[in-house]
């Protein structure tokens, strides 16, 4: 977690600029239908937090200038679902307390990359960091991976990290198709190191791999490198079964970012599972909890 200012935090000054968010935005601009007619201008707190992945109650509080002190994750996440340009988000992080990122290779996703991929109903997709901590998912993706939570810590949601540390999450692939993944994991991240390996977030990345997985190690030591742009994947779905999904990677102009969308592979039965997700896919996982 990043250190906090020496300025504590301004609820005051926090409740009103997130209000103020909220108002200016309406329904489409994060891609929820009108629905019925609305009593305030703007979205409604229940919304908010739903984009942001934290209780009503708890987002509330915040609005409400009270509640325990929002950490850097739940601000990242609220910066998000607000649709924060870069000086509303840093605007943000000093409203709370907390020291903006770094804007190179930064965590901010822009307004309008969001909106784009919330429009993307009927395919998976996601934005990741380039060292693969997942930022951001539209609804099908959280039913399809699972949903994110963004008051965790950032390697709990990291890719590579999760795949190397955490045998549970490979419950989730064929396991004929471990060994390839590893190896792309691997060589995505070597792509990364040789770019940016002098910042500190990247070796100490790297290095608490290899101190943590012996596998790791012993791919890293092949000084491989390919950057991942296509892939075919198959997940092991607890409702739908196997699902044979083709992976497009596209990198943003800095390179810090990448949207990753899954599409059905032809010739398979996954576009007609992906349609099945998006009806039930809400309801087969819990709720996120309080931020």
């Amino acid at each position: 977690m990043r250190s906090t200012l020496a300025v504590v935090i301004d609820r005051a000054g926090l409740a009103d600029f997130l209000r103020r968010r909220r108002e200016m935005l309406r329904p489409a601009d994060v891609g929820l239908p009108q629905g019925a007619r609305r009593r305030t201008p703007g979205l409604r707190r229940d919304e908010v937090a739903h984009l942001a992945g934290m209780s009503t109650d708890y987002y509330a509080r915040l609005e409400q200038n009270r509640g325990a002190n929002p950490s850097e994750p739940i601000v990242a996440s609220l910066t998000r679902a607000l649709r924060c340009d870069l000086d509303e988000r840093d605007h943000l992080y000093h409203l709370a307390g907390l020291e903006p990122p770094a804007r190179l290779a930064s965590r901010h996703i822009r307004p309008g990359l969001i909106s784009m991929l919330d429009r993307l109903t009927d395919i998976p997709a996601a934005i990741c960091t380039d060292l693969n901590d997942v930022l951001w998912q539209n609804a099908l993706a959280d039913a399809v991976l699972g949903p994110q939570d963004p008051g965790v810590e950032p390697r709990a949601r990291n890719l590579v990290w999760q795949w190397f540390t955490e045998p549970a999450t490979r419950t989730r692939v064929p396991e004929e198709n471990w060994e390839r993944h590893s190896i792309e994991h691997v060589e995505d991240l070597r792509a990364t190191h040789a770019r940016r390996g002098r910042d500190e977030d990247v070796a100490t990345f790297v290095q608490d791999l290899r101190e943590h997985s012996a596998e790791f190690r012993g791919l890293w030591e092949r000084h491989q490198v390919s950057v991942r742009r296509f892939d075919r994947k198959t997940l092991l779905h607890p409702d739908v079964g196997a699902l044979h999904l083709t992976c497009e990677v596209l990198l943003t102009p800095a390179a810090d970012l990448t949207v990753v969308a899954f599409f059905p592979t032809p010739g398979t039965d996954a576009r007609e599972k992906l349609d099945l997700l998006r009806v039930i896919g809400v309801q087969t996982f819990e709720p996120a909890g309080d931020g």
